[in-house]
């Protein structure tokens, strides 16, 4: 698919602003929201919103959680590859070398240069906020629902064999233990999981952009491709932007580098973001949140299956609660890997509406499919089971995006609780109605 072509302060509006999100739904529109806070357009790359302030739904009377259900990503990382920083640094020190940048190309040189030598051989590495990130989850999640963590409760932890999810697998578990030493914790990272905890379906992913959703991206970027101001206000030479720089490919890595830094110990130190306008920086969260929508998404014009990539791991998600609510004791099942994962998970759900389906790119955003909602960096979805005693048949649930209490497009007189035989007996209908191709 063809993609290229703040302080502390807004460290809180990001956590004020994503938090408020769900509550709010689309009272603000996403133009005004990434207005009053950039940090917003960075998508997957936005911080997580790290806030002790939750407010949740009493359970129905005499019901009390006994079950964790767990589904997040590493936290906070730099770029995953070296070419994010490479390429706009190579752009513009040839400018450089060759006199064509104004003194706000020479800053943005150092700024990019700053970043890039910061992050050298640490690509994809999580950072000491991604480990505080879990951390902070890690305590919510017990001081939230203590029933679960009670005694010596059994943990059984999973995740995929990258680092950066193996440190947040640590980080969440070191606090656990230090919260209740007697908890019983079995932990794991290996490719024997990696079926369902990261399941790469080539068949779907092949399927990912056909041409009718290639043709439908390209006519939505078009209108959204305007560089020109950008340009000028780094190079004073146009006609060398015109034939030597691929103007797209360099504001698309200026924004990446822009979005990144809020997850880094620069972030309170530089702010590439300031480069940009409010309408530039909205204009690209728009294409990249249509990429997200096709690419992991139920878009329509490539068939609305890439949800199912997920499959594996709710048919697992699924037996494990199962088998755990056999169990007379509590404990809790967490899965720790990626934003690839929690995204078409959340859509394959339905949570929140975000199995919202179309052909028409433009209808994607009016109608509250927002990305960056669901998968900042650390992001979770964790689902809580409740019951009177082991002999209680009647056992309900919630769901949680981001600690945040979700609908499901389930009946349920008592939402956000739903009845777990309602939420087996859908999902797993849904799943066998899906033909592999």
């Amino acid at each position: 698919m063809r993609r290229p072509g703040g302080n502390s302060m807004l460290r809180i509006w990001v956590v004020v602003s994503l938090s408020c999100l769900t509550a709010g739904g689309l009272a603000q529109t996403v133009f005004e929201e990434i207005a009053r806070n950039p940090h917003l357009c960075g998508n997957n790359y936005c911080v997580y919103p790290d806030s002790d302030y939750h407010r949740y739904t009493p359970a129905p009377e005499g019901k009390r959680p006994f079950y964790l259900s767990h589904y997040g990503r590493h936290g906070s990382r730099n770029m995953s590859q070296r070419e994010g920083y490479d390429i706009p640094f190579e752009i513009l020190s040839k400018a450089d070398s060759l006199g064509k940048l104004t003194a706000l190309g020479k800053k943005v040189l150092w700024q990019v240069g700053t970043v890039r030598e910061d992050a050298s051989n640490r690509w994809g590495d999580l950072t000491e906020l991604g480990s505080r990130q879990h951390r902070h989850i890690a305590r919510r999640m017990m001081e939230n629902f203590p029933e679960v963590f009670e005694d010596s409760a059994c943990i059984d932890a999973r995740s995929t064999t990258k680092i950066r999810c193996i440190l947040s697998m640590g980080a969440a578990l070191q606090q656990m233990k230090a919260m209740n030493p007697h908890l019983r914790i079995r932990m794991d990272a290996s490719k024997h999981d990696m079926w369902y905890l990261n399941h790469q379906d080539r068949v779907l992913r092949k399927k990912m952009m056909t041409p009718a959703a290639q043709q439908a991206y390209d006519v939505f970027t078009k209108k959204r491709e305007h560089n020109e101001r950008l340009m000028c206000s780094l190079f004073n030479d146009t006609a060398y932007v015109r034939q030597q720089v691929d103007d797209g490919t360099l504001n698309y890595y200026l924004y990446k580098l822009a979005s990144i830094l809020q997850d880094t110990r620069l972030e309170d130190s530089l702010h590439l973001f300031r480069i940009f306008t409010d309408e530039e920086l909205y204009r690209i969260w728009q294409k990249e949140n249509a990429w997200w929508y096709i690419s992991f998404g139920p878009c329509l014009l490539n068939g609305g299956k890439q949800p199912y990539t997920q499959r594996h791991l709710l048919r697992r998600m699924i037996a494990e609660a199962d088998s755990c609510i056999a169990l007379p004791e509590p404990g809790a099942t967490l899965r720790f890997g990626h934003e690839t994962v929690v995204l078409p998970l959340t859509c394959l759900l339905e949570l929140n509406g975000f199995g919202f389906q179309t052909m028409d790119l433009e209808e994607v955003e009016r109608n509250g499919w927002v990305a960056y909602r669901v998968y900042p960096m650390a992001c979770n979805i964790q689902i809580v089971f409740y019951r009177r005693d082991i002999f209680d048949k009647d056992v309900l649930l919630k769901v949680l995006l981001n600690e945040q209490e979700a609908t499901l497009p389930l009946p349920s007189s008592i939402a956000p609780y739903y009845r777990w035989s309602d939420f087996r007996e859908y999902y797993l209908k849904k799943l066998d109605a899906y033909q592999e191709y």
